[in-house]
């Protein structure tokens, strides 16, 4: 089987063609896809469209073990995956929100791979942005002020009875999270796999720097959530079904877009544990 890699941007994203993720993958060519994954940082494997909860598991536990969520419950016989759903009368506005996924547990994520089983007739991408090409644009002097510096995460506001996802996730099964543990990262993560240095802060999870006030915090933090999601980082992911994505969440953010009121979306989410940011 031949396989092939086509870059998205000049900074991100990688679609690949020829691989069948319901047979699985030999070893040979889960390399060439790893590779993809760590050169890219957002790879779109196109047309799986018979890919199945079991085969979507089998996939992601190539990169390490599965992540429970600990506010959304899973499916009812694989609570390692997320029902991720917009119904066509759904109102609200669904999505939005530049994150990177699960940066509020003490051990964030390495990576999510999400499947599209429904997608609209239009819209619905998901942008991402390369957090290492924000590190990179950085001044000397503002990248020696942060190295040593670390920020708090929490799950608290988002999932909070009045958080964002609380509110939002209506064919969600959320949980409250009023009193979620709070963990410090450092705010410039060098890639465990890679040893690039990127940016690990995000506007959904990040509360302050550790030892500031949140009014002392938001100056910088808004300067470097600005900078982080300008568009020559980002790249597009415009969904058909069938597609599965896979995103680095060690050095990338995303944002699901909500432009196809009227109409049905539905995703299937895997996450793979990652391990303790330095």
């Amino acid at each position: 089987m031949s396989i092939d890699v086509l870059p998205l941007s000049g900074t991100l994203g990688a679609e690949i063609f020829g691989l069948d993720l319901q047979s699985g993958l030999s070893n040979a060519e889960f390399d060439r896809v790893h590779q993809a994954f760590l050169d890219y940082k957002v790879i779109v494997m196109r047309g799986q469209k018979a890919l199945q909860p079991d085969q979507h598991k089998a996939f992601a536990r190539r990169f390490g073990t599965l992540n429970i969520h600990p506010y959304v419950k899973g499916m009812k016989d694989h609570p390692e995956l997320l029902e991720i759903i917009k119904e066509k009368e759904d109102k609200v506005n669904f999505g939005g929100g530049w994150h990177t996924d699960m940066s509020f547990e003490e051990t964030p994520a390495l990576g999510s791979i999400l499947h599209a089983i429904e997608v609209p007739p239009y819209g619905g991408d998901t942008l991402f942005a390369d957090q290492q090409a924000a590190y990179n644009a950085l001044s000397p002097g503002l990248k020696a002020t942060l190295a040593d510096l670390k920020a708090v995460h929490s799950a608290s506001r988002e999932y909070s009875t009045h958080g964002s996802s609380a509110q939002k996730r209506q064919s969600m099964e959320t949980s409250q999270a009023e009193d979620a543990p709070e963990y410090e990262h450092p705010v410039i993560r060098t890639h465990p796999e890679t040893g690039r240095k990127g940016l690990y802060v995000n506007p959904a999870f990040t509360l302050r720097f550790a030892g500031w006030s949140m009014r002392e915090s938001k100056p910088l933090l808004d300067y470097l959530f600005n900078l982080s999601r300008e568009e020559r980082f980002t790249c597009r992911i415009r969904w058909q079904a069938g597609d599965v994505t896979m995103w680095d969440n060690r050095c990338t953010w995303h944002y699901a877009l909500n432009d196809y009121p009227g109409h049905r979306r539905h995703m299937r989410r895997a996450t793979v544990n990652g391990d303790k940011p330095v």
